[in-house]
């Protein structure tokens, strides 16, 4: 079960978002159980918490084009991995994320 941002105590800074990557899948399309080595991390996950938006010159904030709860695709190489209490999360630029699933 996904914790939330406060349990999770990991709170963004400006337009950087926490999520938390999916699980990679256990056995192949073909039906092989794939050890630890040989699975692909998933290029998804879930919006847990949001930054404040990008700082703008006019001293304004951004808004997001996400929202908490969010279900999003992402770059390969995107973000910075953390781990918190077990769970892994990235943090990226809200730049990283390609779309929104459903």
């Amino acid at each position: 079960m996904a914790k939330t941002a406060k349990e999770v105590a990991i709170q963004p800074l400006g337009d950087k978002v926490l999520v938390q990557r999916v699980q990679a899948a256990d056995i192949s399309a073909g039906g092989i159980v794939l050890p630890d080595s040989a699975k692909e991390k998933p290029a998804e996950g879930t919006i847990v918490a949001l930054g404040e938006g990008r700082l703008l010159t006019d001293g304004k904030r951004t808004e997001f084009t996400v929202k908490k709860g969010d279900h999003v695709l992402f770059t390969s190489y995107a973000g910075t991995e953390v781990e918190w209490d077990g769970q892994d999360y990235l943090i990226m630029s809200e730049d990283d994320i390609l779309g929104v699933i459903g």
